[in-house]
């Protein structure tokens, strides 16, 4: 994987349990790592769902494969203001030199 291609700054977010003052849990969401990353918008389409349209974004994010770091649906991708959320990570060939993450943006 060309550095060239990787240019684009993305941060990864976990969700991190904690609770608000009446001991109810909330979403909190901190960084796990950033790195550089290569995004590439696949497909939009909208959908018709309970009488409300609603727009999905499918974007393929690639990345170094990064032993000490590992990633999973359960984290999200911050780029700039946009939010993704992780839909499947692969491992082309199983070589461990680069990380496909299949997303859709949050919108």
């Amino acid at each position: 994987m060309r550095a060239g291609e990787l240019r684009h700054r993305v941060a990864f977010k976990s969700d991190t349990p904690t609770q608000d003052d009446f001991g109810q849990p909330i979403e909190s969401w901190t960084t796990y790592m950033t790195v550089w990353a290569a995004v590439e918008p696949l497909e939009g389409r909208e959908l018709l769902l309970a009488q409300q349209v609603n727009a999905e974004v499918t974007i393929r994010v690639r990345i170094r494969y990064d032993s000490g770091n590992t990633v999973s649906p359960e984290h999200r991708i911050i780029i700039g203001s946009r939010t993704l959320e992780i839909v499947n990570v692969i491992n082309p060939s199983e070589r461990d030199e680069k990380l496909i993450l299949m997303c859709k943006e949050i919108l």
